[in-house]
């Protein structure tokens, strides 16, 4: 990125500079890759580029089904232009199956189907943790008003059934995802961040026996190695299919 524009904030897996209009940003995306908070950290050369790749075109796509995003073109490999928006800071998590914490939380099994969604709501604070959230705390804290929440949760819910069917349509099984959302100019509510393997659990459903392979950043947490491979056959099916 040229010093012509100026860094507005970094993340763990992007940077945000200004643009000649102040209404957009440019997100240029990081090979670097965390876990567990940032406890876990590494670099993965292509990262940033893979995932800019799938993000802009799954925002395409939720564009094209009239979801509300924050994209607005592909700069370069590595770089989107984005409308500007103030983050608001909930971390939205929605389950079709379950993994992960939820398991670590609950008594339910591993990969267990779940018959109706499930979304957990994350305060979104490093220094917290990013702790599971209720809708009563999210009012104490004046975060946003019920009517915005539930506008993100529907959402949310529409979102969902557009991945699950073009995920499923490229043989992968969309197990669970996390969204954040934002405010523009006009105070419209927009999906915000990225569309990725970093923050989508994507298995591979070309696999017999039930046996579950993990094409997104569990390859990471996990230590079961290939995440570049992994990310790359995402890639490889969306460009066929799109």
């Amino acid at each position: 990125m040229k010093n012509k524009y100026k860094l507005i904030y970094e993340g763990k897996a992007k940077k945000v500079f200004n643009h000649d209009d102040s209404d957009k940003v440019i997100i240029e995306f990081k090979d670097d890759a965390t876990a567990f908070n940032a406890l876990k950290k590494a670099k993965f050369e292509g990262k940033g580029k893979l995932n800019c790749q799938i993000s802009a075109r799954i925002f395409e796509l939720l564009i094209k089904n009239n979801i509300p995003t924050h994209f607005l073109e592909l700069k370069n490999e590595k770089t989107i232009i984005a409308k500007k928006i103030k983050v608001i800071p909930l971390e939205i998590v929605l389950r079709n199956n379950a993994y992960g914490s939820l398991c670590k939380q609950t008594t339910i099994k591993p990969g267990t189907f779940l018959a109706k969604p499930l979304i957990d709501i994350y305060l979104k604070n490093d220094e917290l943790n990013d702790p599971l959230i209720t809708k009563d705390r999210i009012e104490l804290m004046k975060i946003i008003s019920s009517e915005d929440l539930d506008l993100i949760i529907d959402l949310t819910l529409k979102i969902n059934v557009i991945l699950k069917s073009f995920f499923k349509k490229i043989q992968l099984k969309l197990v669970d995802f996390k969204l954040e959302f934002g405010f523009d100019s006009k105070n419209n509510i927009l999906l915000g961040d990225e569309i990725s393997p970093d923050n989508c659990r994507l298995w591979d459903l070309n696999q017999k026996n039930d046996t579950i392979v993990s094409l997104d950043k569990d390859r990471f947490r996990n230590d079961l190695g290939g995440l570049i491979e992994a990310y790359s056959e995402i890639n490889r099916r969306i460009d066929n299919f799109i």
